[in-house]
């Protein structure tokens, strides 16, 4: 397993190379890029049809930076300067424990200082170049796509928050054991307490901007997969703990590679397991059985399920058919796995299921009544 960045090039290459960066947040990163790709495509798609429309907005131009903009950059720039440098200083602890860094009190106040200088320097310059002696209001064209750098944004800041919220429920004997931890842990992130929450966000955004709630999921649901795909490979690559049960079985055909039926998961970002004969560091355990390799699983089935869903957008013509497939898919596809994955367990009245499984069964029957209902009322929804 490589629970960063730098022990994988230490795989490939042979070198050490100290990066601050964990593996599992580069493919969060590159989930990201993945799900802006599809959603751009789409948004572009239906704009050339006719589905979502730009919009025009009237933005004044020519005014001097004004002072709450300055101040504002320059406490942007504060909190840049007095992280980064810190960071720099403390180079060995940063790419150690880069978290602790990050979220602790400690900083630099010289760095941010000169940082917020700096930002606030570039903001007011920036707007004097474009300052008119007497600024005017100007007519701009929006294209639905353009939209993509906002709702990117809400989309990762409620995503992660909604996360760990999940997660935290999920998890509370743990939760309530170190609540601060739980709460500022890059680690422990729920997929559907993301989607829902990071999902409601977006729609919010693409309602003020003129775009209906169902043309917005239809474009959502097979970037929504890729990047989901993507994101499953970190947790794969690091090991964060979202592996399956044990599986002690025989392989079912011998062409099959082991790690591909049951892993150990050795130097697992979770570190979790026993530790490994001769290791030294911060990540040394290894499971103590081999488990099913649940995320290489969901890498390969959602990845299939998003070309499906790639090559059925442009037959599919009623609005919230396409994001109803993709819950049904979804759905499926996680409540299948969940019986062979590592998940807390609830009781209600003698029927044991995880959190996972009952979301699942629920964006199933959602997936289905949308799916039913854009197919009663397509008369209805022609002109929407």
């Amino acid at each position: 397993m490589f629970p960063t960045v730098s022990h994988f090039i230490e795989y490939l290459l042979g070198i050490q190379v100290p990066l601050p960066f964990n593996t599992f947040g580069v493919f969060v990163a590159l989930a990201f890029i993945g799900g802006y790709w599809a959603f751009t495509k789409e948004f572009k798609r239906k704009e050339a049809l006719g589905v979502i429309h730009a919009i025009k907005k009237t933005i004044t131009i020519g005014k001097p930076a004004s002072t709450i903009e300055i101040a504002s950059n320059a406490i942007f720039g504060f909190l840049i300067g007095y992280k980064l440098v810190y960071a720099l200083l403390n180079y060995k602890l940063f790419v150690s424990d880069a978290q602790t860094v990050l979220l602790s009190t400690k900083g630099n106040i010289l760095g941010g200082l000169f940082f917020a200088g700096l930002f606030a320097y570039w903001d007011y310059q920036e707007k004097n170049k474009v300052k008119l002696d007497k600024p005017k209001v100007v007519e701009v064209t929006q294209h639905p796509h353009e939209l993509m750098g906002n709702l990117i944004v809400w989309a990762a800041v409620w995503g992660f928050l909604g996360a760990k919220i999940f997660d935290n429920l999920e998890h509370w004997d743990s939760f309530v054991a170190d609540p601060i931890n739980s709460l500022l842990s890059f680690s422990g992130l729920t997929f559907y307490g993301g989607l829902i929450c990071g999902g409601a966000a977006v729609l919010y955004i693409a309602r003020k901007n003129g775009i209906k709630v169902l043309h917005m999921l239809d474009i959502g649901g097979p970037g929504m997969m890729l990047a989901y795909s993507i994101g499953r490979i970190g947790c794969h690559m690091s090991g964060d703990g979202d592996w399956g049960i044990p599986n002690l079985n025989p392989k079912p055909v011998s062409w099959l590679p082991d790690w591909l039926w049951a892993y150990s998961y050795p130097n697992n970002v979770a570190n979790e397991g026993a530790p490994i004969p001769g290791c030294v560091g911060k990540f040394c355990n290894e499971l103590v059985q081999p488990a099913y390799p649940t995320p290489l699983y969901e890498v390969i089935v959602c990845f299939i399920l998003f070309l499906i869903l790639w090559k059925l957008r442009d037959r599919i013509k009623l609005p919230g058919m396409m994001f109803g497939i993709y819950l049904m898919m979804n759905g499926v596809e996680r409540f299948f796995i969940e019986l062979i994955r590592v998940n807390t367990k609830y009781n209600v009245a003698g029927i044991q299921f995880t959190q996972a499984e009952l979301i699942s069964c629920l964006m199933f029957l959602a997936g289905l009544l949308l799916v039913l209902y854009s197919v009663r009322n397509k008369e209805k929804l022609a002109n929407y």
